[in-house]
């Protein structure tokens, strides 16, 4: 599954659309500030929307489509799902274990890739997501 999010600073006036193909970690990784760039610097750590998508293709054209989108269209779409600008990462991550999200965080998970040399290593990816995503 692949989503394309909305998140906001806490007073609202920041938005960013973004895609993933894990809601729960990117969301994670805005709200600890992890990546260097816009989000970190505009503290844009809220979710306030989200919609799912069986491929990463649909997802990065649907992406694309709201970034054209005026501020008057993209509030209205946000307030049609979320009139209140709750932040949803409480609502996705119910019954999961945040504490988990930290650890992977700080370990990320290793993998064995068939096609490495034996003893290599990389790190776990979606690699169609991965090309598409460019």
């Amino acid at each position: 599954m692949y989503y394309v999010y909305i998140v906001t600073n806490k007073h609202d006036s920041v938005p960013y659309i973004g895609v993933t193909s894990n809601l729960e970690g990117r969301i994670f990784e805005h709200r600890e500030r992890l990546i260097e760039g816009f989000t970190k610097r505009y503290q844009v750590t809220k979710l306030i929307y989200c919609e799912d998508y069986p491929d990463p293709v649909s997802a990065i054209a649907r992406e694309k489509q709201l970034k054209g989108w005026r501020r008057e269209k993209k509030v209205a779409l946000i307030e049609k799902q979320n009139p209140r600008w709750i932040d949803l990462f409480d609502v996705i991550t119910e019954g999961f274990d945040v504490d988990l999200l930290k650890r992977e965080k700080r370990e990320p998970l290793i993998v064995r890739d068939p096609s490495t040399a034996p003893g290599q290593a990389r790190l776990a990816q979606d690699d169609n997501f991965k090309k598409y995503a460019r």
